[in-house]
């Protein structure tokens, strides 16, 4: 592998110094200050490898997006069943805190309910990261219904969206009201949707 320059190692720098901040504070709520004072580098470093904030942030997001993806990946590796590799999403969001999430919870809900109308750009990274996990979900259940694991008139997509939606809003939920247990009790639902699916 060849390895990184100056300038791009400067660049993997600042976006794993400032991906806790964008992460807790959002884009709005993060300042140049927070930068300079996380990296300890100064507006003209910062400034000198990112354009300006908007690219820090859409930089930070992919960055902690692939870390959540790298948890639910490497846990699906060690899966050989399709029923193993569906219950992963319940796995992995009812034990959140055994895994190391980024910082600051999901980036998905976290970058979503601040960019939905003022920030397009973050608000297409979200998009983007939502389809691939629809895609996913949707390929676990079609090939387990074609291993014979799933019923065979279980919707795909509707499944997949009603596994996304009640997941992010059980992180909602408990993150808002500081009732961990929400979670715990919105998960067991999950698990009882995915498991009715089974053969």
């Amino acid at each position: 592998m060849k390895p990184l320059s100056k300038s791009e190692r400067t660049r993997a720098y600042i976006i794993e110094r400032t991906a806790e901040i964008f992460n807790t504070k959002g884009y709005a709520g993060t300042s140049l200050t927070d930068l300079t004072e996380a990296t300890r580098l100064t507006k003209g470093s910062i400034y000198g490898n990112f354009e300006n904030k908007e690219e820090v942030a859409l930089a930070v997001f992919d960055y902690n997006y692939e870390k959540v993806f790298s948890i639910i990946s490497s846990e699906m590796s060690k899966q050989h069943t399709w029923k193993g590799r569906l219950l992963v999403y319940y796995h992995v969001y009812s034990e959140q805190q055994k895994y190391p999430f980024p910082i600051g919870g999901c980036p998905l809900l976290n970058t979503a309910t601040e960019a939905d109308d003022t920030h397009p750009a973050l608000r297409k990274k979200v998009a983007d990261a939502l389809t691939v996990w629809r895609s996913n979900l949707m390929t676990i259940v079609r090939k387990g219904k074609e291993a014979g694991e799933f019923h065979q008139d279980t919707d795909e997509e509707q499944l997949a969206v009603t596994i996304m939606a009640a997941i992010e809003g059980a992180i909602m939920i408990a993150n808002v009201t500081g009732k961990m247990h929400y979670r715990k009790a919105i998960m067991r639902s999950v698990k009882k949707m995915m498991e009715e699916i089974f053969v």
